[in-house]
């Protein structure tokens, strides 16, 4: 174990902190620090930037693919203290120590102000360094749109407590999660984090995610979770995402503005401390027709008032400045306002209702447009109280550091890949069967997607012709567009047709061995072609080839339930409405469909 040593009440420059007396109430330590706060260190509050971590721990130096600065210049020059970690290949003890380590550095600053880390969602199949970071040392369970498909309350609940436990050990006290948009847009590609196309499930798994990550009251031993994207993401113009300047726009052909707010109502209810915009601008509603960031009838008519949320509000990534990412160029995601200057955008976000900038690093352009009089002292104040308050509420200023060897000992505990691994089982969802189900132990396997040794172990043989065969079983991801760049690729948009030759090559095995086709279904796809040629399928949203042949066999009984329909043609998906649920004529399968073994 690293024995580490809580913030002293003074500083090395002998400056007393008498905000670390924690017999205090939290608003007036809150009040103690901001009075000491210079306008650059209060600054420095509003940036919520990636962070990359060196070998083995080590704090990073500046890393110009990914346009990070180093550590040093983030926490001491630029006074920041809010950072998402980009790094998803690390094991827990490193991550333990990389943190302390930066904990550290944050302790050695004028005022001592404690890191707050978060994170994207890291414990499930995907890899999207703008989304979601794959499990590596954490459990691994589906994706959330596989947790709904098991339709259980208490297993996400039972989720979230587990992520919590893993989170703290090795420092994260934000979730930039849960996902509570609704996929009413079966083409829209970032509906896999979400529980899918009903308001009222959605509702009721986000609150229960909600509760595991805090707990049953908010504290040190709780993560503070940040629901996005309000007021809801999904409605998308022909299914295309806001990350790009083609998919900006969300459209309300079938007045479905206020159904989207649902879940969102819910996860307030149940404590979300947290929020964040999506990038969208609504198109043909009451609301102003820019990104949600720098939407003022949205952050502070909608979610301030109406809803009465007082927490805070992060925007999401890059809405100041352009970027370069993965080697190509991409504007500021600033939708209806792009003709605004940096300056100017970043005036029009703190109007709008924000407290931090998402993606950005950018504090000595804050501290200008204050220092000019464009921005009063007293509105960063205002933000300012909300960010420390969350970082007194956490405990951060008592003890921000972890254990490192309990690090190693609770991420990836066997319990919890245990859990993990009955939730990959219950969520797997069987669509269509003959009768080649369940599966016969001792069969001759030929196999897509699952090693010989998965089959092997199952109590198979596996076999390369499938003419010699039992059965065959191939693993598919739902199909998705190429697009020109790296970033884009990353999020699967376009046609939800499978390619021609899968459907031939479907169709040719299943006409020499009965065949049986698992999809990862990220995104409900035209599955008809495929069903009309094998002799079952089954759905995925993140599950090993164990998992997998356990349910074909009959191990674990067959439960999931299609959390969206399964459209029946492309036709239907174009003539839909994006921001109705359950809206394209005559589908292949109906949300909840899920047959039993």
């Amino acid at each position: 174990m690293t024995e580490l040593s809580p913030p002293s009440s003074a500083a090395s420059d002998g400056i007393a902190r008498p905000w670390l007396d924690a017999t205090l109430p939290i608003d007036d330590r809150v009040e103690l620090l901001l009075a000491e706060m210079s306008l650059p260190e209060k600054a420095g509050l509003f940036f919520h930037a990636m962070i990359a971590m060196g070998d083995g721990g080590a704090l990073a130096e500046a890393d110009p693919r990914f346009g990070l600065p180093s550590t040093h210049d983030y926490v001491v020059d630029r006074h920041m203290s809010h950072f998402n970690l980009l790094t998803s290949d690390a094991d827990a003890r490193s991550m333990a120590v990389w943190h302390n380590r930066l904990q550290e550095l944050a302790a050695s600053t004028r005022l001592g102000i404690p890191v707050t880390l978060s994170t994207d969602p890291r414990h499930s199949f995907s890899e999207n360094p703008g989304a979601a970071l794959r499990a590596g040392a954490f459990s691994q369970w589906p994706e959330p749109m596989g947790l709904a498909a098991t339709r259980d309350a208490d297993l996400v609940r039972r989720f979230g407590d587990i992520a919590r436990q893993e989170y703290l050990a090795c420092g994260f006290r934000v979730a930039l999660h849960p996902q509570v948009d609704l996929a009413t847009e079966p083409r829209w590609a970032r509906q896999v984090q979400t529980f899918g196309e009903d308001a009222d499930l959605t509702a009721e798994l986000g609150s229960a995610y909600v509760r595991g990550f805090q707990g049953e009251s908010f504290g040190s031993a709780s993560v503070s979770t940040m629901v996005k994207h309000f007021p809801g993401g999904g409605p998308q113009k022909d299914g295309e995402d806001p990350h790009f300047a083609y998919g900006r726009e969300q459209v309300y052909p079938g007045d479905g503005f206020e159904l989207h707010l649902k879940p969102f109502a819910a996860v307030f209810a149940a404590g979300a401390r947290q929020v964040m915009p999506y990038y969208g601008m609504p198109v043909g509603t009451e609301y102003e027709e820019v990104g949600f960031g720098f939407n003022r009838s949205v952050l502070t008519g909608l979610l301030r008032e109406r809803f009465g949320f007082d927490g805070i509000v992060c925007t999401d990534w890059g809405l100041v400045t352009d970027a370069d990412i993965a080697g190509d160029p991409f504007p500021a995601r600033a939708w209806g306002v792009e003709h605004l200057t940096r300056a100017e955008r970043m005036e029009k976000i703190l109007d709008a209702g924000a407290d931090q900038f998402g993606g950005e690093a950018c504090v000595d352009l804050l501290v200008e447009l204050v220092f000019d009089g464009v921005i009063p002292e007293e509105r960063l104040d205002v933000s300012a109280r909300r960010l420390l308050r969350e970082k007194f509420a956490l405990g951060l200023f008592e003890n921000p550091y972890v254990d490192v060897d309990a690090a190693e000992r609770i991420v990836g505990a066997p319990e919890f890949r245990a859990a993990a691994d009955h939730a990959q089982r219950a969520s797997i969802t069987l669509l269509s069967n003959d009768g080649v189900l369940p599966l016969r132990a001792g069969a001759a396997v030929y196999a897509e997607g699952i090693p010989g040794d998965e089959i092997v172990a199952w109590g198979g043989r596996p076999v390369d012709d499938p003419a010699v065969a039992d059965v065959a079983v191939v693993r598919l991801h739902a199909p998705y567009e190429v697009r020109g760049t790296t970033f884009e690729n990353f999020f699967h948009a376009g046609s939800l047709e499978f390619p021609d030759a899968t459907r031939a090559h479907i169709a040719e095995l299943s006409a020499v061995v009965p065949t049986v086709v698992d999809v990862l279904l990220d995104r409900p796809a035209i599955l008809e072609p495929l069903v009309r040629s094998a002799s079952a399928v089954t759905a995925n949203w993140g599950a090993s080839p164990a998992a997998l042949l356990d349910v074909l066999d009959g191990t674990f009984p067959a439960r999931g339930r299609l959390p969206f329909d399964v459209p029946r043609s492309t036709a239907a998906v174009e003539a839909s409405r994006p921001d109705v649920p359950f809206d394209t004529a005559d589908p292949l399968f109906r949300f909840g469909h899920g047959l039993t073994l």
